[in-house]
C-alpha cells in the first residue's frame, strides 16, 4: 500500500528512488565536508535543486536527520550537525565517509576500532569456540593462505571476512559478533580504494595460520597476541597511507585530525 505521503500520479517505486536519491547525494556531501557543520538549508532549495516533490524531500531529511547529520530548526531550516552527533557505526554513513576525501580517516577510525575488539574475541574464542568452529577457522586460513600467494585480491578479501566475522563470533558474545560489518567495511576498504597490496605479506598470511590454530588449540594468550600483531601490522601500513595524505593533501575533511 503506498504512504500517504506519496502523490496518487507517482509510483511508489519512483518516489522511493527519488528519495534515495536525494538522501544519497545530501548525505554524501555531508559527511566529505561539501556542505560544512553548522550550514543550513531548506526544504524548499532541495525541492528547488533536485526537482522533487516536499514529501520525497520530507522523507530523504527524516533519514538524515535519524542519522544525526542534520537537525530541523524552526524558523532556521535544516542545520547540519558536527561530526560529533553523527550516527558514526550506521554502515550508510561509513560509506559516505569512504566515499569521500575522509576515506583514510574513516579507515583509521576502523582500524583503531578493530585493534581494540578483535584481540579481546580472539582470546575469548579460545576459551568458548566450539571445535568445529574452530576447525573451520583452520580451514580459511589455509584457503586465505592460498587466495594471499596466488594474488586473488576478490577472493582474498571475502575469505578474510569471512575469517574475522567467524573470529568475532566463536567470542560468544553477540555484541563483538554484529561488529562483524564494520570490519566488513574496513577489509573491503582497503581493497577496493588500493590500499591493500595483491600480494600480502608472507608474515600476514602465517598470522591468520597462528591465530586459528591457537583457537584450535585453546591458547588464549596466543590467540590474543596474534591478533594484536595482524592489527599492529595493519596499522603500521595503514599510517604511512595517512602520513603521506597529510603532507601531499589539503584536508577538507569535517572529522580531519591533526596529530
Amino acid at each position: 500500500m503506498p504512504s500517504p505521503l506519496t502523490p496518487p500520479h507517482v509510483p511508489l517505486a519512483v518516489t522511493g528512488d527519488l528519495r534515495n536519491l536525494v538522501l544519497d547525494t545530501l548525505g554524501r556531501e555531508i559527511c566529505s565536508g561539501a556542505i560544512g557543520p553548522e550550514s543550513t538549508f531548506t526544504t524548499e532549495s532541495v525541492e528547488g535543486r533536485f526537482q522533487v516533490s516536499r514529501p520525497v524531500v520530507r522523507e530523504a531529511l527524516r533519514a538524515l536527520e535519524a542519522l544525526g547529520l542534520v537537525v530541523s530548526k524552526r524558523r532556521v531550516g535544516v542545520r547540519v550537525q558536527p561530526l560529533a552527533q553523527w550516527n558514526v557505526y550506521d554502515l550508510q554513513v561509513i560509506r559516505w565517509r569512504l566515499a569521500g576525501p575522509s576515506r583514510v580517516a574513516q579507515l583509521r577510525s576502523l582500524t583503531e576500532l578493530r585493534g581494540a575488539i578483535e584481540p579481546a574475541a580472539a582470546r575469548l574464542a579460545a576459551l568458548r569456540a566450539p571445535l568445529n568452529q574452530a576447525s573451520e577457522l583452520v580451514g580459511l586460513s589455509g584457503r586465505l593462505w592460498a587466495a594471499g600467494r596466488k594474488g586473488d585480491t576478490e577472493g582474498f578479501l571475502q575469505l578474510d571476512r569471512e575469517f574475522h566475522a567467524l573470529v568475532l563470533e566463536m567470542s560468544g558474545n553477540e555484541m563483538f559478533a554484529k561488529m562483524h560489518h564494520l570490519v566488513d567495511e574496513v577489509l573491503s576498504g582497503r581493497t577496493h580504494y588500493g590500499l591493500m597490496p595483491q600480494y600480502p605479506a608472507h608474515e600476514a598470511l602465517q598470522m591468520h595460520v597462528d591465530i586459528a590454530t591457537a583457537i584450535q588449540a585453546g591458547n588464549a594468550e596466543k590467540a590474543a597476541s596474534a591478533m594484536i600483531a595482524i592489527m599492529e601490522r595493519t596499522m603500521n601500513e595503514m599510517r604511512s597511507i595517512w602520513e603521506q595524505q597529510a603532507t601531499e593533501l589539503p584536508s577538507t575533511d569535517p572529522d580531519s585530525e591533526r596529530s
